[in-house]
């Protein structure tokens, strides 16, 4: 405990459209040692989103893509304010919106897909449609994908995955409770190799190092 807490904490935005239920994990890890970011602000894309309760110490502001004239003037303001705040990894948690990623971000935006992708995502995959439609299609295996974002939905390179089963009588909300606890555990593990930094992107594959780091 005592190593870790020397180690340089990964300065982060998180961005999110809802509860919060990722951010309040987030931050459960890091309180425990277990996660080695410092959160320097949370962006929410409308004053409905209740998850902006748990910033804590941290800054957080509503930038909503209706006060803007298009995607690329919105995700440039949202990406002056995580630049504004030191922020080295932008970390969406049911962030809704499209982002144009510039290129000082490119391959430092990450988000988790509830589905394993490239199964069940895209524009509209989202919340219960994407469980719903698991269980429609009759697979037998579900679970969340952990990549980095690109200009498209759900499309970037895959960081880590992690499966779930689908269950014969499962619906829409108990596959989706079996995905979350799954979620629970990868993203802050993708967090964490990213922090040591021990991921590198090659084309469409994501590289994890062993040890701390590429010398690890």
């Amino acid at each position: 405990m005592s190593d870790r807490r020397k180690r340089r904490l990964l300065p982060v935005a998180v961005l999110l459209s809802g509860t919060g239920r990722t951010l309040k994990n987030i931050n459960d890890r890091v309180a425990a040692g277990r996660l080695d970011v410092e959160v320097r602000l949370v962006i929410a894309s409308t004053p409905k989103a209740t998850g902006v309760r748990f910033a804590g110490g941290a800054p957080s502001r509503v930038i909503e893509r209706g006060d803007f004239s298009s995607d690329e003037a919105f995700s440039n303001e949202v990406f002056a304010a995580c630049r504004g705040a030191g922020a080295e990894l932008v970390v969406l948690a049911g962030w809704l919106k499209l982002l144009v990623i510039p290129d000082d971000f490119r391959n430092r935006v990450v988000n988790i897909h509830p589905a394993l992708i490239p199964s069940f995502c895209g524009k509209g995959y989202f919340g219960h449609h994407v469980h719903q439609s698991a269980i429609d299609y009759g697979v037998k295996l579900s679970g969340c994908t952990v990549h980095f974002v690109d200009n498209q939905y759900d499309h970037g390179p895959v960081i880590l995955q992690k499966a779930v089963p689908v269950e014969t009588d499962d619906t829409a909300d108990t596959l989706a409770a079996r995905v979350f606890e799954a979620e629970c555990e990868a993203y802050p593990e993708a967090l964490q190799l990213i922090a040591e930094g021990r991921v590198a992107v090659e084309r469409r594959r994501v590289r994890i190092f062993p040890g701390e780091g590429r010398g690890g």
